[in-house]
């Protein structure tokens, strides 16, 4: 691996979360990305062209996919935003909707090589099962949709050193 470059693959049971409280068999993450609108304005008597300044800054949601399993943590996490079988006036649970994650990308040798903090993310989107196909030959996919108030680096996150191998 050169300096400063990362090469990446996805370790199942370990990409997603701190490993006690890890999501199991993420295979996908989407982009993060954040956009700052630009505002443009004109300065005292300068008719002639516009000067730009940042604005709001807007973070993109972020998707998670994984084959279906028995495991119920994406549905759990959804049904705080919405639970239909949950009952008349209890459907929503504000209280506790909204987690911090943590989205650890490892390198070929299964060392972490980056790390993000995702802030405040909740779930606005959640497919229990893609469509089924009986003649198709495909992995049955779910997936939740994130939507955050920001990210940034975990700059604790040391660039590994190459394992030797002797």
């Amino acid at each position: 691996m050169h300096s400063g470059s990362i090469r990446t693959r996805i370790l199942n049971f370990r990409f997603f979360g701190s490993d006690p409280n890890a999501i199991a068999y993420i295979s996908k993450v989407s982009m993060l990305k954040r956009t700052t609108e630009v505002v443009k304005h004109r300065e005292g008597g300068d008719p002639s062209s516009s000067r730009k300044s940042p604005g709001r800054t807007e973070y993109e949601a972020i998707t998670l996919e994984r084959g279906v399993t028995h495991d119920e943590e994406f549905e759990k996490w959804a049904n705080k935003v919405w639970d239909y079988g949950a009952g008349l006036g209890a459907e929503v649970s504000l209280m506790d909707f909204r987690k911090d994650i943590i989205i650890k990308i490892y390198n070929e040798a299964g060392q972490v090589a980056i790390s993000y903090k995702v802030y405040r993310c909740w779930v606005s989107e959640f497919q229990a099962i893609a469509d089924l196909d009986a003649n198709g030959n495909a992995v049955l996919i779910q997936h939740i949709k994130l939507e955050n108030e920001g990210w940034e680096r975990d700059v604790d996150v040391a660039q590994p050193t190459e394992p030797t191998i002797d």
